[in-house]
């Protein structure tokens, strides 16, 4: 019976990082991000709380997938998890990076090492639930934007000597 405590506990755990990171940084959206240079791709900051919504819930639930079919918190989740986990840090980490220190050296650095993180986990997650890997693909696809759209902001938008002084 407590199963579904677990489903919700898994699928909910991205939710909070993610909302905390907006909540963190809502005011130096319209702030700062507005004034930057974007490339005419670059999608309308109402769509983000949408995607992110089902990005977190989908990528939420496949992670309790994954922990259900491996026995819980067991050794064999050890790489599986922690390569989840990790993605999860760096993601939860780019907002305060991005918006808060308004640092795009570390933003893109971050983003990258997220793309790699979040591959080796659909990587590693498709030989234990196809399903929890198929789960993670809008994921990876929503990264590969995001990604594109970090770099051409970080070109686009050459820090200026003093700005944090």
């Amino acid at each position: 019976g407590r199963m579904w405590a677990y489903t919700v506990g898994f699928t909910v755990l991205p939710h909070v990082g993610g909302f905390l990171g907006w909540f963190l940084n809502r005011k130096e959206i319209p702030a700062w991000y507005e004034k930057l240079k974007k490339p005419s791709w670059c999608p309308s900051r109402k769509v983000f709380p949408v995607a992110w919504t089902m990005l977190y819930t989908g990528m939420g639930y496949a992670s309790y997938l994954v922990w259900n079919d491996l026995g819980g918190c067991s050794s064999k989740a050890i790489v599986p998890l922690g390569l989840y986990g990790a993605q999860l840090v760096l993601n939860w980490a780019w907002p305060p990076l991005f918006f808060g220190a308004r640092n795009l050296n570390m933003a893109l650095a971050d983003i990258l090492c997220l793309d790699g993180l979040a591959l080796g986990t659909l990587c590693s997650w498709y030989r234990i639930n196809r399903l929890a890997a198929l789960l993670l693909l809008p994921y990876l696809g929503w990264l590969a934007m995001a990604t594109c759209l970090t770099i051409r902001i970080w070109k686009d938008n050459p820090e200026k000597p003093g700005k944090n002084d």
